[in-house]
């Protein structure tokens, strides 16, 4: 089975009359030697990681801080329970499920680099709220995995997940399209439909500059994981309603590995330009890092905190 690109996982979808997340499990097994239940089983070990790290910010009790961000998460919890959403009930839940999961990283704390560790707030926003509002069993949320992994797959072989090598387009913009393409499996949308949504998702983001301030994935990574999980959301259900991309998902990948390469360095990972060095962003490093350390800050790829 060779997965080269999505008209690859169509094209085994169409003929095999397989959903995506199928699709991925039998490519997985064939890869690993491991069969169907071994690797569902590793995933399921994933799933909880993921749903523990989206708890933890929303506790009362909780006290998560990094050097920049801590108690978002919580803010946005106590808001939603006391007044309509502005954003609907299932955004304001996706997004504090997300930003609890960036508080998580921030304060070294475990989770699931998914596709990184900067982005790994937003598919378990967006899992555990369709979980809530949809009545998904967990079975069904390790299945979105598979189909979320699919289309990271196909973004790793033909662009990137690195935030270094071509911005957080790759990171959270990745994250985004494959929380967008599993939001769509997982309430019984097509595997073109997906795809349309990853596509949707991805485009939607082209262009995101990696600009972390004093070099940690906390600002303005947090908050760009809450525009991703919105983000994911609306491609998922624009996709759903037969909306399609213009541009396919195989071109808009391609697209952003090209748009990737023309980002100055400056504007990824390495906390030389954007928000980074702004008077509050270069006033924080001080405070950080002391006000002698011109030095940046190591820029957690997500090899430290990975479940």
């Amino acid at each position: 089975m060779q997965i080269r690109n999505g008209a690859d996982l169509l094209a085994i979808c169409r003929e095999k009359a397989m959903p995506l997340h199928q699709v991925m499990l039998a490519y997985e097994s064939k890869k690993s030697g491991k069969t169907t239940a071994e690797i569902f089983a590793l995933m399921r070990t994933q799933l909880q990681v993921m749903y523990s790290s989206t708890q933890q910010g929303l506790s009362e009790n909780s006290n998560l801080q990094g050097q920049i961000i801590g108690g978002e998460a919580k803010k946005l919890k106590q808001r939603s329970q006391k007044t309509k959403p502005v954003c609907g009930y299932t955004m304001a839940r996706a997004v504090s499920f997300a930003l609890s999961v960036t508080e998580v990283n921030a304060s070294m704390g475990r989770i699931v680099a998914a596709p990184t560790a900067g982005a790994s707030g937003v598919l378990p926003g967006v899992l555990f709220s369709l979980a809530e509002t949809h009545q998904l069993a967990e079975d069904q949320l390790v299945e979105g995995l598979f189909t979320a992994g699919a289309v990271g797959l196909v973004i790793a072989k033909n662009a990137s997940l690195s935030g270094a090598a071509g911005g957080c387009q790759a990171e959270i913009g990745s994250a985004s399209a494959m929380a967008a393409a599993a939001a769509v499996e997982l309430v019984k949308g097509s595997p073109e439909q997906a795809l349309h949504a990853a596509a949707i998702a991805l485009k939607n983001l082209l262009g995101l500059v990696c600009d972390p301030v004093a070099g940690l994935v906390e600002s303005p990574c947090s908050k760009r994981n809450a525009v991703g999980t919105a983000n994911a959301l609306v491609a998922a259900e624009m996709a759903l309603a037969g909306i399609e991309s213009v541009i396919p998902f195989d071109e808009v990948v391609a697209a952003m590995y090209q748009v990737g390469r023309t980002l100055p360095l400056t504007l990824r990972e390495t906390a030389e330009g954007g928000l980074a060095i702004t008077p509050t962003g270069i006033k924080l490093k001080k405070k950080i890092l002391g006000e002698n350390d011109d030095q940046s800050a190591c820029s957690a790829c997500g090899e430290c905190s990975q479940a």
